[in-house]
């Protein structure tokens, strides 16, 4: 199932790049998380162990706790700690950030790149994130949460993280179809009206 959701952090952190940032690869993480009975253990007491007892800086040790996870069938690709299932996507806009949240708080742009969604603004700081609440044309639900930069030349980095996802499948299908839409939005504000 995981392959219909994404990619497994292990397939996307080469064994070779976590030696040469922990002196170990997947196998030897695993083998001292088994002898640790990680299994038994929160995510959070298994960063913390890799953190504390091998020095592991906090990126490394939250990637090696969730490749450990879904390695021993404790979480599945799209799957958080809690076991909520959520999914992202991202794009670079040529555009400035206050337009591109725009694109996304007024409901007439929306319609044109995001049909039959409505959001519900939750909370806001101008030109760099926004939190709603998400429903489709479907009756689908969930969260979204965006992040923006603004990059030096004048382009916005966009991150869309969108959480409280029914299940795995539901995880595998925002994913396709974040991808799809932020590449309308993309056109929209690159190719039309300014």
């Amino acid at each position: 199932m995981s392959g219909s959701t994404g990619r497994r952090i292990t397939e996307k952190l080469s064994d070779d790049a976590l030696r040469g940032a922990t002196g170990r690869d997947w196998a030897d993480w695993f083998a001292v998380l088994d002898a640790w009975d990680a299994t038994r253990r929160s995510h959070a007491e298994i960063a913390a162990f890799l953190g504390t007892e091998h020095r592991m800086g906090g990126w490394y040790a939250q990637s090696v706790a969730v490749g450990y996870e879904q390695s021993r069938g404790l979480r599945q690709v799209g799957q958080s700690s809690t076991g909520d299932w959520n999914t992202s996507g991202s794009r670079t806009l040529a555009a400035a950030p206050e337009r591109v949240l725009g694109a996304f708080t007024d409901p007439e742009t929306r319609e044109r790149w995001l049909p039959g969604v409505e959001l519900s603004v939750r909370s806001r700081r101008p030109g760099k994130s926004l939190s709603a609440g998400f429903r489709d044309a479907s009756g689908d639900a969930g969260r979204l949460t965006l992040w923006l930069q603004e990059l030096p030349d004048g382009r916005t980095r966009l991150g869309v993280g969108h959480e409280r996802l029914a299940n795995a499948e539901a995880v595998a299908r925002y994913k396709a179809f974040w991808k799809e839409r932020l590449a309308a939005l993309k056109a929209l504000l690159e190719d039309g009206p300014r």
